[in-house]
């Protein structure tokens, strides 16, 4: 028996989500305590002169506008409304994307009910259990009415995830810009704070979403807890749905923005190039600059709200899928393993526990960076990142082994394919462990192939000196070899995980690798706003002083932050493989499949297949967004053809037409690649059986996570082999620029082809493999009824 009862059970998992919802709301005052509106100048004004310090924005400390005399009360409102123009960017078109969204939530949900309901003929009469037919549970019918309902809270979660992340973003970028006029600390807490509302609020609101749901559930399914937890997968099915839409979508707005800004800055050189050459006068040529910077500062504002919507609100979506899935499938195994067929609440519930030690952890983790020790040096705030995840790491280790020794009896039995294997608590603990463990190594070396403080990246940027065509070649071996330690790291953890605990124990390491996915998502948020905080700051023409502070957030010296960024997504991409895998089990368990026999054909054309899919994923998606940068380019060029007075700078340009240009296509292009995740299941198990569906999964997978880390770390790492060379900080990066260089010209092209890579085609790829695997699962009834009907016909 273990130590800790149900009814405690059922008072620690939603008190530890109303913990991080509570913590992540005063982190939210925090932030709001930071003004963006100048009502107390006026009233300070008149006593300017008796009070130089007085209180502005809600700084006592001098700030430096006031040293070099510029109005704080234009600089404040420039801010706000450059901050008014991200966020309502991004919420226009999140409410345009969700638009689409919602009508495929309805038009899937029927074919979840329509598929899983003819299981039987929609049958009302209980039936024989799948795992144990002495026992009954209840209709196909009411298995789903009610996946039906979860597919369609989870898809609700995840979209209110993604979405709050995102008001939270644009809430915080203008706040950072200005706490930076007090120093490089005082900005980084409003950044990182701000990440962690948005961490924090997912984590817990998942949470306790899942938890309220299986209790609801559980009324009516009673002592059936085959029932419930199988019609429990749609939750993750709805999260990771909804998170592929948002990442696609978002990857290709930000994208198509920021490679569209850069062969614009490319069009316009050229066009002041001709009109010197024209003999243009000053004034003309100056007329033109200004409306120019103006195109681009709508470019840079697109692009910072592509950031919103890709990186905060595509991630937040993204890794909530994640949780939800390896939650779901340690809870399908769970349940008819011995902690189901002996209605074990406390041992069904070890997932939810662990989740909710993470959320007491990363609370804890936090602090450290906001609270106990402050950041007093631009070195000293990649460390304070870094320093997130060890901690973290460290304590969740301790609080697992705390939490399987209460929670869990010493020994107890795990389904393994059609038998029950012992397990002891103490291997249990082993797989959580590993899998956390192995997330932290995936992140550190993806930040190593990543990081301009490396070789890797500096050998790619070195081999610019050549040209672009080398440090293209240089930057795609780069990822190849990248892919090497992640992939060992990965096996180590399947094999450790299915010796102790078969499916179950990949299950649950992914839920490990998981577990602090509020300071992963703290981290993650943290950049996008540093950035639009950069981008604030340069727009709203505050000093070069202020400037070099929000550049030292983004840039942290001479190793990025962003690097930091990459170490997250090699971590999603780990916990993918894991989650796919652990869905694939649960799936072949429930589909009837004894042996995925690589030798049968039916399964080897699948696994060929299925290979081939993350391609054509990646293809779509990088043309997309190429496709939208071309049409940037060409109506800035039409722009100049047709508006009479743009040169002369007596003219306006047709600002809102860009936006569009990338609404439109992100809108457009997020169709064909959803579609082809979505359907390839259906399409696959209705027409070929479980078989070539098995190994569809399998090829899938084993391709998508190699293509994903590659594509990833070389987009990483000719962006920051760029970011190297530009910010001069040594002296090897200085023989390679300034900007303007040759070497810096080839780094640019490198960074502008590797775009697509590293933020829509590599972080999609993960919910590829996901997606189509809790897809399966969801639908493994009716494939194992009526699927194959080719191999039948024929």
């Amino acid at each position: 028996m273990a130590i800790l009862s149900e009814l405690a059970t059922e008072v620690i998992i939603p008190v530890c989500a109303l913990v991080g919802i509570v913590f992540a709301l005063a982190q939210w005052y925090l932030v709001s305590l930071v003004k963006v509106t100048s009502d107390r100048q006026a009233s300070s004004s008149n006593n300017s002169n008796s009070n130089s310090n007085s209180n502005k924005n809600g700084f006592n400390d001098s700030l430096i506008e006031e040293e070099e005399g510029i109005n704080d009360h234009n600089v404040v409102a420039k801010c706000a409304e450059i901050q008014n123009a991200i966020s309502e960017g991004a919420t226009s078109f999140l409410y345009t994307e969700y638009q689409y969204v919602g009508i495929f939530m309805v038009a899937f949900a029927v074919l979840v009910f329509v598929f899983l309901g003819s299981v039987e003929g929609f049958s009302t009469k209980t039936r024989a259990c799948t795992y144990d037919k002495t026992r009954t549970c209840k209709p196909a019918l009411a298995t789903a009415v009610f996946s039906t309902t979860s597919f369609l809270l989870g898809g609700l979660t995840s979209l209110i995830s993604g979405f709050l992340g995102m008001k939270i973003a644009t809430y915080a970028n203008a706040r950072t810009t200005l706490e930076a006029r007090k120093g490089v600390g005082k900005a980084f807490i409003i950044a990182f704070r701000s990440g962690a509302v948005m961490g924090f609020l997912l984590a817990a609101n998942g949470l306790l979403v899942l938890y309220i749901t299986i209790n609801l559930f559980k009324i009516y399914y009673g002592d059936d807890w085959e029932g419930l937890f199988e019609a429990i997968t749609g939750y993750g099915l709805g999260g990771s749905s909804m998170a592929l839409f948002g990442r696609v979508g978002g990857g290709i707005y930000t994208k198509a923005a920021d490679v569209g800004a850069d062969l614009v800055g490319k069009t316009y050189l050229s066009v002041a190039k001709r009109s010197k050459q024209k003999h243009c006068s000053f004034f003309f040529s100056l007329g033109a600059c200004l409306d120019m910077v103006k195109l681009l500062s709508l470019q840079v504002i697109a692009d910072n709200v592509g950031d919103n919507v890709g990186d905060i609100a595509g991630m937040g979506s993204d890794l909530f899928g994640s949780y939800a899935e390896s939650s779901c499938a340690a809870l399908v195994v769970a349940s008819i393993s011995s902690f189901g067929i002996n209605h074990d609440f406390t041992g069904m519930c070890y997932p939810l526990l662990v989740s909710s030690v993470g959320i007491l952890v990363c609370l804890i983790t936090t602090l450290f960076a906001t609270d106990f020790f402050e950041i007093k040096a631009v070195k000293e705030i990649e460390p304070a990142l870094k320093k997130q995840l060890i901690i973290s790491t460290i304590f969740m280790t301790i609080g697992i082994a705390v939490v399987t020794w209460i929670a869990l009896p010493s020994s107890f039995t795990i389904y393994n394919f059609g038998t029950q294997k012992i397990v002891k608590n103490w291997q249990l603990f082993l797989c959580v462990a590993v899998g956390l463990w192995a997330g932290l190594i995936i992140g550190f070396v993806t930040e190593y192939y990543t990081s301009n403080a490396y070789s890797p990246v500096q050998d790619v940027a070195d081999s610019c000196r050549t040209g672009a065509a080398t440090n293209v070649i240089f930057g795609l071996a780069l990822g190849y070899k990248s892919v090497i330690i992640p992939i060992f790291a990965i096996a180590a953890s399947i094999y450790v995980s299915f010796s102790f605990a078969a499916m179950y124990g990949i299950a649950v390491a992914a839920l490990g690798m998981l577990s602090t996915i509020a300071t992963g998502l703290a981290i993650d948020a943290y950049g996008p706003i540093s950035d639009n905080a950069g981008g604030i700051a340069e727009m709203a023409g505050m000093s070069h002083r202020i400037r070099e502070r929000t550049d030292a957030l983004d840039a942290a010296g001479p190793c990025r932050t962003i690097s930091t960024l990459r170490l997250e997504k090699g971590f999603a991409i780990g916990s993918a493989a894991l989650v796919s895998l652990a869905l694939f089990g649960a799936f072949v368990s429930r589909a009837n499949v004894s042996t995925v026999n690589v030798l049968s054909p039916k399964v080897f054309i699948g696994l060929i297949v299925g290979a081939m899919l993350p391609y054509w994923f990646s293809a779509m998606t990088m043309k997309s967004v190429g496709s939208a940068a071309l049409k940037m380019v060409e109506e800035v060029r039409r722009q100049f053809n047709t508006i009479p007075g743009i040169m002369e700078g007596t003219a306006k340009p047709d600002y809102a037409t860009c936006v569009k240009i990338s609404t439109d296509a992100s809108i457009k292009e997020m169709i064909p690649p959803g579609a082809l995740v979505m359907l390839t299941p259906l399409i696959v198990g209705t027409l070929f059986g479980v078989e070539t569906l098995s190994g569809v999964l399998a090829g899938a997978l084993v391709s998508g996570v190699q293509v994903a880390i590659s594509a990833s770390n070389t987009g990483g790492a000719w962006d920051n082999a760029k970011k190297y060379i530009e910010a001069g900080a040594s002296e090897h990066a200085r023989t390679l620029g300034p900007k303007g260089s040759d070497p810096h010209k080839a780094a640019v092209i490198g960074d502008t082809i590797g775009d697509p890579l590293k933020d829509t085609s590599g972080p999609s790829l993960n919910i590829l493999i996901k997606l189509m695997a809790v897809e399966s699962l969801v639908f493994a009834p009716f494939f194992a009824t009526h699927g194959g009907l080719l191999f039948k016909l024929f």
